[in-house]
């Protein structure tokens, strides 16, 4: 690795972001954000050594196509310190995979994370699915749902990020000869495993290095796996979960923004998003 003067505390303005090499903080190790990027980097390699049949006809990969966004969203808010991770389970076809941030609904990638950077294609892209990256004009709804509720309780990022942060569990996105999303439960049995058994190492990688205290799944599939996975590797962590944002979820419709805030209330983690003290009840 290369020598690099950022560190935890600065937040990178994200221009020019690009490329593969991770850097090493000058004097001071290896920066959260560096450790976070590591290991995606590894599980892309991993990853690619899979093989996928039908119904599966066309794979995106953000991390690939779309890492200097990425990178500036890890750079820019993985940082040391933070206790609880919100954990999904794969992007969507008007979030992540446009922008490449976890639930990036472009509106509040752009305008409340302040992410820039350039957004590539995939090598194999299906016609009714272009990627346009930050001029996407679709509204991802989850993601609108999901950010849109943390800047109402905590204003500005830094707040949010202070204590938490927010990745996918699985960075591809699958699709049929339609165009129709399938997500990873929708696989073939043996292709789904062993997809899943790659980013669960990785997982339990970034959740040793970084020392997240609460995992909280966004959504029952990602609560499960996460505690599954992290239980069997015998991490000393706490899962829980919150239900997703999905438009397509009937309770979701209802009132996800105040289910999600009475279970935030209940776990310990509210008092973290609107007051920058209390780290005390998440810990007990």
């Amino acid at each position: 690795m290369l020598n690099d003067s950022s560190n935890d505390r600065n937040q990178p303005a994200c221009e020019g972001a690009g490329g593969g090499l991770l850097l090493r903080d000058s004097g001071e190790g290896i920066s959260s954000s560096s450790k976070f990027l590591q290991a995606e980097l590894e599980l892309n390699a991993h990853l690619r050594g899979l093989t996928f049949s039908e119904p599966i006809r066309y794979i995106y990969n953000p991390l690939e196509y779309a890492w200097d966004t990425h990178r500036c969203y890890v750079e820019k808010y993985c940082r040391a310190g933070q206790s609880v991770l919100f954990l999904g389970m794969n992007p969507g076809p008007f979030g992540m995979a446009q922008t490449g941030v976890p639930f990036g609904e472009v509106r509040s990638v752009v305008d409340w994370l302040k992410i820039t950077g350039e957004v590539g294609h995939p090598d194999n892209e299906h016609p009714k699915r272009p990627i346009v990256g930050l001029r996407c004009t679709q509204t991802e709804v989850s993601g609108a749902r999901f950010w849109g509720l943390f800047k109402k309780l905590c204003v500005e990022p830094d707040r949010f990020f202070q204590h938490c942060f927010v990745h996918n569990l699985c960075p591809l996105i699958f699709m049929n000869h339609n165009g129709k999303n399938l997500t990873p439960p929708e696989l073939p049995a043996a292709e789904r495993d062993a997809l899943l058994a790659k980013c669960d190492s990785a997982l339990c990688e970034m959740v040793k290095e970084l020392r997240f205290s609460m995992v909280i799944g966004v959504g029952r599939m990602a609560e499960q796996r996460a505690r599954k996975v992290l239980s069997a590797a015998g991490l000393s962590v706490r899962v829980e979960g919150i239900m997703h944002p999905s438009p397509r979820s009937p309770q979701a419709n209802k009132g996800w923004e105040q289910a999600v805030k009475t279970k935030l209330e209940e776990l310990g983690v509210l008092s973290l998003l609107c007051n920058t003290s209390g780290a005390e009840g998440l810990l007990q």
